[in-house]
């Protein structure tokens, strides 16, 4: 019988709206540090986010901007941008989303493994967690920008982590929020969760979700399962979790 035995959890948009809140000042931060007279607006820096990476969305933009940056001053930027995005989250700039700590702890004491698999680096990350989560860390191991060569959409992350956790793919799940990790979870054949994050997003029409829910609620939030197995609590817990491995494996018979 399919059951529950590690959840692979997406970091930005998924664990925490960090986006506009910490990432997209940060850039700005760091365009007027060096002098580049660039200001990506709420509307732009959503645009942008369809190209995965930091690094990748200012090459992305030195071109459409007719700037054409060279890989020096991308990675110029890229470190102060770094540098500014750590300094807003000391300043607890960033929250938990709804749910999460809750969801995360009920796994924890259930002993189901957890991990992160993100496009952001390393430093960053292990930041985040310190300050999201009080120093207790409640993750396996962080698969990040520099651990893998290709980064979401590509399915590299998600392959890298299961090879490394041994985890059966039908005994996992994955939380992401946005097109590229859906397409990256999708394509390495992952049971995956839509949580959307507080980005505007149009699911891509060739990418094919058998579970879509509005947020993990808590009891003050109510879960909204839009597509799905029914939820049991006002919220997203280890059962519901349990309960979709089970239709995905009958799915699949």
């Amino acid at each position: 019988m399919t059951y529950l035995k590690g959840v692979y959890w997406d970091l930005d948009g998924t664990i925490a709206n960090t986006e506009l809140e910490a990432h997209l000042p940060a850039f700005n931060h760091a365009f007027s540090d060096i002098g580049i007279d660039w200001n990506w607006d709420t509307n732009k820096y959503i645009q942008l986010l369809k190209i995965n990476g930091g690094r990748n969305r200012i090459a992305h933009y030195s071109r459409l901007n007719n700037d054409y940056f060279s890989e020096d001053l991308i990675l110029k930027i890229h470190e102060k941008k770094q540098f500014h995005y750590l300094e807003l989250i000391k300043k607890n700039s960033v929250n938990l989303k709804t749910g999460v700590l809750r969801l995360i702890n009920e796994l924890y004491r259930k002993k189901i493994r957890q991990f992160i698999v993100t496009s952001s680096s390393r430093n960053q990350v292990d930041l985040l967690i310190k300050y999201l989560f009080n120093g207790f860390n409640p993750f396996e191991f962080i698969i990040s920008s520099e651990d893998v060569d290709l980064k979401k959409p590509n399915p590299l992350p998600y392959l890298k982590a299961v090879q490394l956790s041994g985890i059966k793919k039908n005994n996992s799940i994955v939380f992401e929020d946005s097109n590229p990790g859906l397409k990256s979870s999708l394509a390495a054949n992952l049971p995956t969760i839509f949580v959307p994050s507080n980005i505007p997003i149009v699911l891509e029409k060739n990418i094919k979700l058998d579970c879509i829910i509005d947020s993990l609620g808590d009891g003050k939030h109510v879960a909204n399962v839009i597509k799905g197995p029914k939820l049991k609590k006002s919220y997203v817990d280890y059962s519901f979790l349990n309960d979709y491995l089970i239709t995905v494996c009958n799915a699949k018979n």
